[in-house]
């Protein structure tokens, strides 16, 4: 790691990319993530063994990608949530083909064009595979500047090891905010490991095919259940989360990315109160760390989800939780942002539905909202 450097996520994610052996680039502008494909454009500019291209469309861009992960390159695209629909088609190409990629979304407002605001509403799309057929992504939930450039190369590791996509899903807030970070030493791509697949050329070898048409139906099932099998061993490898203030907590919140940040400023509001609060963050949407959660339900008595959104990884919170405790949602949808003293209120009130020996209600202040979103 080098000398921490002041960096907005954008940023952060164009130069986590570079230094992880990103090549490759090719995406279509959209508010709010534009800074990205900036910064890639400046970047490769100098560079002798790099590509980028901005499109004529997303559609484009997709497909571009899908063209330089069979010539072997580490190659990102990035959009934001309308943008990132209008790849869905190329990013199921990508999983049936087994081809790795990083895809980057600086989620906004929604649906249909909505607006430029920070959200969460694409939780559904990344999560349970946006576009046609049976297929997953591996999707890392950034919180934090330092996550940023850290998941970056965590990522194209992933989607190398795995061959299949894997998105880093951010939001508008998350890319404009700058942070201190450090970044690793950079990857050389020529020391990358030889990928057997790549199609370079048949002299002195057998032709190798890459494809996802397969009209004989029993091959198309094969191709399935080894998708299948694949995503068996990433569930199994890949969950990561954060449990923040857990062990003794009665109640636990979950959140991710921007509102996560949101959140942990309430719970350290409401711990300097009495209240036995937590926070479970997942780090990967998919795979979600199921276990862990699961574990946290059998010793507390409430947990409440948090999403800027109207309430799509609740669904999953349940899942995991399995009825073993009481699962509600507290969300803001379409660009609004929460307060922590918004978020403590909600707490506040599923808290004392839960105990009614519980401590009282915390007073809430300029300086204490002040406090407790700087200790976010």
């Amino acid at each position: 790691m080098g000398r921490k450097v002041l960096m907005r996520g954008t940023h952060v994610l164009g130069e986590g990319a570079i230094r992880a052996g990103c090549r490759a680039y090719f995406g279509y502008p959209i508010t709010p993530q534009n800074e990205l494909p900036e910064y890639m454009a400046a970047a490769f500019a100098k560079m002798d063994d790099a590509v980028f291209i901005q499109a004529e469309s997303e559609l484009a861009s997709i497909n571009m990608v899908i063209g330089a992960s069979v010539a072997g390159a580490r190659v990102m695209t990035s959009s934001s949530s309308p943008g990132i629909s209008l790849k869905q088609e190329g990013i199921s190409y990508l999983a049936a083909m087994e081809l790795p990629a990083v895809i980057v979304n600086m989620m906004r407002g929604g649906p249909g064009l909505g607006n430029i605001a920070p959200a969460q509403g694409d939780y559904f799309q990344a999560t349970k595979g946006g576009g046609h057929g049976d297929y997953r992504v591996i999707v890392l939930a950034p919180a934090y500047g330092q996550e940023i450039a850290d998941m970056a190369r965590k990522a194209f590791d992933l989607a190398d090891h795995y061959r299949t996509p894997v998105m880093i899903l951010g939001d508008g807030m998350m890319g404009q905010m700058m942070e201190p970070v450090a970044f690793p030493d950079p990857i050389d791509p020529a020391s990358l490991p030889k990928k057997p697949w790549v199609l370079d050329g048949a002299k002195g070898r057998p032709s190798k095919i890459v494809r996802s048409l397969w009209l004989d139906t029993t091959l198309e099932e094969e191709v399935n259940w080894r998708l299948f099998r694949k995503y068996e061993a990433i569930d199994r490898e890949v969950p990561d989360q954060e449990m923040y203030l857990t062990d003794d907590a009665e109640m636990i919140v979950v959140a991710y990315g921007t509102a996560a940040r949101i959140a942990k400023g309430g719970v350290n509001r409401l711990r300097e109160m009495g209240y036995k609060v937590g926070l479970y963050r997942p780090k990967t949407l998919w795979p979600f760390p199921s276990t862990p959660l699961a574990e946290l339900s059998r010793r507390v008595g409430r947990m409440l989800v948090f999403e800027m959104s109207t309430g799509q990884m609740l669904e999953d919170v349940k899942l995991a939780v399995e009825g073993r405790c009481t699962v509600t949602f507290y969300g803001r949808p379409g660009g609004i942002v929460s307060t922590p003293e918004e978020v403590a209120r909600a707490i506040t009130f599923e808290y004392r539905k839960m105990s009614a020996a519980g401590p009282p209600a915390p007073k809430v202040t300029r300086e204490s909202e002040a406090k407790a979103a700087r200790s976010a």
